[in-house]
């Protein structure tokens, strides 16, 4: 069960712990039945409580974009330490999603 806040026109979702294969395949469905409102311009995937990501989670992360890039909206990660912001560094995902402090 994903752990998401709605602020208005953005959906927060934290993850946790692991975004590996299995995680991926749980919550693909259920955020991409959220994302189907229209209404939601911007997705944030806060990654305080995330401790590992595998390509799983790098492939889970490019899918949300490229959804959201098809209606004209936005990704964006917020707190991810030194571990992650390498991964999504190495991987280039910051040349598709924003950074943010």
């Amino acid at each position: 069960m994903l752990d998401y806040e709605r602020k208005r026109q953005t959906l927060i979702v934290r993850l946790a712990d692991e975004l590996d294969h299995s995680a991926a395949a749980r919550m693909r469905g259920e955020l991409d039945e959220l994302l189907r409102d229209g209404s939601i311009r911007s997705l944030v995937f806060d990654l305080r409580n995330l401790n590992f990501m595998d390509s799983s989670g790098i492939g889970f992360i490019i899918g949300r974009y490229k959804l959201m890039a098809r209606r004209g909206g936005s990704v964006a990660v917020m707190n991810a330490d030194r571990r992650m912001d390498r991964i999504f560094e190495m991987a280039g995902l910051y040349e598709l999603v924003e950074r943010m402090a």
